[in-house]
């Protein structure tokens, strides 16, 4: 089953034909907000909006881990994330939508990075942190519907809640070799491996971030609600594509993402800690 998570601006799918409302507290506290499980085309989906439905969290006050951990609970295999982000790069115009396939971690470690430690160690691979399956899904349902998409593209995740420098701008642009420039996708896309599901981000680039010289350009957030307004339209719309076509199974590598990777005994763990780990390996 796949799962969207919403960034700003996106706090609902009208489209979905609702089946029920999850209000989960999981073992790593409560979600942004209640989990929306429902249909389209009969093919079934979950809905959460990363940022809570009032847009209540900044980005460091986001709860990944009970966000991913619902969503595993409830049965989705992959997660397609909804994000709005700045263009580093000249060809990726505001406006447009770059589908991801690595991240660059340049938060601050103010979030809770891992479902581990506490007395449970494991160690995953985030070599190739996307599920090249539900790339090509997104690319094909793309094509169906005529939007052209920059694939294959680098999201830098920075900590906010405020808008970066110059300095940070070019440095991502640059040294770091970045595409585009978000708050939210660290550590959500790594958590999404730690519990063996698939993950693939689709940006919608807002701004051109602050390197451009002209301050006219740089980002402010009234700017960022009125592109990425005037274009979740045709996300909405390949993401109804994309359910309509199906999406198709995750690969064994992601699904067994956990296999040699967790150190710790089994009998080690307290009986809570077992409960957890049993989701994430299911």
């Amino acid at each position: 089953m796949l799962a969207i998570i919403g960034g700003s601006g996106l706090y609902a799918m009208n489209e979905l034909k609702v089946i029920a409302s999850h209000d989960i507290d999981t073992p790593f506290g409560k979600t942004s907000a209640p989990v929306i499980e429902g249909k389209v085309f009969g093919n079934p989906v979950l809905f959460l909006p990363r940022h809570g439905v009032n847009h209540q969290f900044i980005p460091s006050e986001v709860n990944f881990r009970a966000n991913i951990f619902a969503l595993k609970k409830l049965g989705a295999c992959t997660i397609l994330s909804i994000s709005a982000c700045g263009s580093l790069q000249e060809e990726i115009k505001p406006g447009e939508v770059a589908l991801i396939s690595q991240y660059f971690d340049h938060t601050r470690s103010k979030r809770a990075g891992s479902f581990f430690g506490n007395g449970i160690t494991a160690h995953i691979s985030t070599a190739l942190p996307t599920c090249p399956v539900l790339a090509e899904d997104v690319l094909k349902a793309a094509k169906d519907i005529g939007l052209s998409l920059h694939s294959d593209k680098t999201y830098a995740c920075v900590e906010g809640p405020r808008l970066g420098t110059k300095a940070e701008s070019f440095f991502l642009r640059s040294a770091a070799n970045c595409d585009v420039v978000g708050m939210t996708n660290v550590p959500e896309a790594f958590l999404a491996r730690e519990a063996q599901m698939g993950y693939v981000t689709l940006a919608i680039a807002t701004d051109y971030d602050c390197w451009r010289e002209d301050p006219d350009e740089h980002v402010s957030v009234e700017a960022v609600f009125a592109v990425y307004n005037e274009n979740i339209g045709k996300v909405k719309q390949l993401v109804l594509k994309l359910l309509e076509n199906g999406v198709s199974e995750t690969p064994d590598n992601i699904r067994c993402a956990l296999k040699g990777a967790v150190m710790s005994s089994d009998d080690a763990l307290a009986p809570e800690q077992k409960e957890w780990l049993d989701v994430l390996r299911a």
